[in-house]
């Protein structure tokens, strides 16, 4: 079965995680159920695609009462497709939840201890990552597109929660819903830096199907650099929902050639079951 569930049609949720921790909430929205229309339609949760801004903010807002987690508690950012990684406290609550103009800079990913607040972060075909570190409570979530994959945005956040003092072993991680790889062709140059990232690991991510044109895999690279990270194999979990073969459920940046609008990763300890 596949990790990712689908709850609500506008709304994924990581299963195992939600049925061990039933005060965290955690998955990945759809394209239905909204109020945007036209190439966003129509649960768009990005301000960045030129969609209709009150539309954005009302499909945010159904959203937030779909999960029971007040809008004014979640965390948005500007995503650059780098590593920039944010940690969260209460005081950051609202920083792009209704506006893209006050949302975190130069981010990919979060982490934070607290309850409370949403993690939140946008994506039309890149790779979601969700961390949980049971003990302490920590959880994050980064964008890992091929760029912040080959720069290694997952080891940046096990890194992280290093810092906090959170041992590898004990992190839990989630790769959500992105293209597949046979969805996904790439050229030489992106392949040379993903052969550079995963040079030590025999089994390759990605195939040769034409000159210089490749499938690659970006769920399976982010795995394998999760284990190198020091991530156990067994506490890593793997969708196969693609976001270009569902078109039912999901929009791609790919699939729909640039007009299109978002899908939503989350994560957040609700405040009322401490």
């Amino acid at each position: 079965m596949d990790p990712f569930i689908l709850k609500e049609k506008e709304y994924f949720i990581v299963d195992d995680w939600v049925q061990r921790f039933p005060s965290l909430s955690v998955g990945f929205t759809t394209k239905n159920g909204g109020k945007s229309s036209g190439d966003f339609s129509s649960l768009n949760v990005g301000f960045h695609v030129n969609d209709n801004e009150q539309a954005v903010n009302e499909n945010r807002l159904l959203l937030s009462e779909k999960l029971d987690f007040p809008l004014t508690n979640w965390i948005g950012a500007q995503q650059t497709h780098e590593i920039g990684i944010k940690k969260i406290t209460a005081a950051d609550k609202g920083n792009g939840a209704v506006s893209y103009a006050n949302a975190f800079k130069q981010t990919d990913g979060f982490y934070t201890f607290e309850h409370g607040i949403l993690l939140t972060l946008c994506y039309a075909d890149c790779v979601p990552l969700y961390f949980l570190h049971p003990e302490s409570c920590a959880i994050g979530i980064a964008h890992a597109g091929w760029k912040g994959t080959v720069n290694g945005i997952a080891e940046e956040m096990i890194r992280a929660f290093q810092s906090e003092g959170l041992n590898s072993n004990d992190i839990f991680v989630a790769i959500g819903p992105s293209i597949c790889e046979n969805c996904y062709i790439v050229d030489d140059r992106v392949i040379n830096l993903v052969q550079n990232k995963l040079e030590d690991v025999e089994l390759k991510p990605y195939n040769l199907i034409s000159d210089h044109q490749y499938n690659l895999n970006l769920k399976e690279c982010n795995k394998e650099i999760l284990l190198k990270a020091g991530v156990l194999r067994e506490n890593i979990l793997i969708t196969n929902l693609c976001t270009s073969c569902q078109k039912d459920h999901f929009y791609s940046h790919r699939r729909d050639r640039g007009k299109t609008g978002r899908m939503m990763s989350f994560i957040g300890w609700k405040e009322d079951i401490l």
